[in-house]
């Protein structure tokens, strides 16, 4: 079991002024993994001001100096994948093999984007006689979710490493294993004491004081849609520049004429993997009504292969993050069924036959809901589980309207035999990301939503933007 007793200032781990600890707990056994401290106001207060004076000369790196930074830290990341892989497992519960996928590359995928961003950025340019200058905006207040430890801080630190902002990061209490080896790799790569700081605590405590600071310029934060709210209430005052990415309730639209088969096991993949646990989860699934029945029992088939278990052996699916999250899905779950949906595959309550020793782990029945329509709380509401609901349409044109009709517009998946009808498709979808024929998705492409997905974009020449300040200066020459 570890202890994590120190937080990370101005170049030193420290203990906080008054430290507090809470158990950390492995979703996959229901034991305790390790003890984490809890910092408070005066430790956020005691990592702004190290940025902030870290700020007075980093601020002023040349392109060169912050890429050999961030190689350094690819290199280092590089090293310790497996290590991180680990970290993610101890922490959420993510099988191996999506580890091997996704959690351990993504997050060199991420850094390696934002060194190729960085390159192709251009920092001055002239508009006729007036000097265009991007130069970093700040102190950057860095708020991770858990659902991807390694990858939601790599996206997150490079960005503003690539910037040339500082840094105070709060990463998600959840996430605690994978965000302290994050600290220690950055630890190794010598960057100016006070460049990077990572504050350990909770999101109300933590959270809060970051981004209320007066000298923080820039809050960076994935989660719910109610924190973020909170969020842009609390930096109002201040008035900083947010990138909020805020969740979604993707549709995955089926053409008519697909092939039934392969494309509900992607259809399924697509809100199975990592326990549904994704904010871009294809929750909601809009099948043409004619073979609604024969494609909801193709997903039924391909849940049934996946196996839920030990996320350290041969599993497909393992637990979500914690007992509160098994609750809210079994709601939602129970939900669906009072409301009339079709109860295909899953439902309430934990999977038969868990190994030894993990039947204390919060794992959840894959569950797929059939003949449900776009009203209900599980077509309305993020569920963040391994749920999928399927609704019935009658025309390509009422599959674009109903998937259209949510509060969320993050991502959205078209699969169709026809390539540029899906693509058209797509362009009508009113969120930030589609997915057309294929779950694949390019490190360096722009991600975030419309709507209340939120607000600003993340990865690539868009991620580091988000925190670049635009300065003109207009003289004779």
């Amino acid at each position: 079991m570890k202890t994590y007793d120190k937080i990370y200032i101005n170049g030193e781990w420290v203990s906080p002024v008054t430290p507090d600890f809470v158990n950390l707990i492995n979703p996959a056994t229901g034991k305790v993994s390790g003890k984490v401290v809890r910092a408070n106001e005066k430790d956020v207060s005691l990592a702004v001001k190290a940025a902030k004076e870290a700020f007075k000369n980093f601020s002023n790196a040349t392109k060169e100096e912050r890429i050999a930074y961030l190689r350094a830290f690819a290199n280092e990341y590089q090293k310790q994948m497996e290590e991180v892989k680990q970290a993610v497992t101890m922490d959420i519960g993510s099988p191996k093999s999506f580890n091997e996928m996704l959690h351990g590359p993504g997050g060199l995928a991420a850094i390696n984007s934002s060194i190729e961003a960085l390159e192709e950025i251009e920092l001055e340019t002239k508009h006729g006689k007036t000097l265009i200058i991007r130069e970093p905006i700040g102190v950057a207040a860095l708020i991770a979710a858990w659902n991807w430890p390694s990858m939601m801080i790599t996206v997150k630190v490079s960005a503003a490493l690539a910037a040339g902002c500082t840094i105070v990061l709060k990463p998600a209490e959840l996430g605690t294993h994978t965000a302290v080896k994050m600290a220690e790799m950055l630890d190794t790569i010598n960057l100016p004491k006070g460049v990077f700081n990572m504050v350990l605590g909770s999101g109300s405590k933590i959270g809060n004081a970051l981004t209320q600071h007066p000298d923080v310029d820039f809050v960076s934060f994935t989660g719910s849609e109610g924190v973020g709210i909170q969020i842009a209430e609390n930096a109002a005052d201040t008035v900083k520049k947010l990138g909020l990415e805020l969740g979604g309730k993707s549709a995955f639209i089926v053409l008519p004429d697909s092939d039934i088969s392969q494309v509900a096991q992607m259809a399924v993949m697509a809100v199975m993997l990592n326990s549904g646990q994704m904010c871009a989860a294809a929750s909601r699934t809009l099948v043409p009504a004619s073979i609604h029945d024969e494609f909801v029992q193709a997903m039924k088939t391909a849940v049934n292969h996946l196996k839920v278990g030990d996320p350290f052996g041969d599993a497909d699916i393992g637990p979500v993050v914690s007992q509160k999250q098994w609750e809210t899905i079994q709601y939602y779950i129970q939900s669906g069924i009072d409301e009339g949906a079709d109860l295909v595959v899953g439902g309430t309550g934990k999977p038969e036959n868990l190994p030894e020793g993990f039947e204390q782990g919060t794992y959840i029945k894959p569950t797929v809901f059939g003949n449900a329509n776009n009203q209900m709380k599980i077509a309305r509401e993020e569920i963040f589980g391994p749920v999928a609901t399927v609704i019935p349409y009658k025309t390509v044109d009422d599959a674009i309207e109903i998937a259209n009709d949510s509060p969320y517009g993050l991502s959205g998946y078209v699969f169709g035999p026809n390539n540029q009808e899906a693509l058209d498709v797509a362009k009508q979808l009113r969120t930030g990301f589609v997915f057309v024929n294929q779950l694949e998705m390019d490190p360096g492409a722009p991600w975030g939503g419309y709507k209340t997905s939120g607000i600003g974009r993340e990865n690539g020449i868009w991620g580091i933007e988000e925190m670049l300040e635009i300065k003109a200066i207009s003289s004779n020459e």
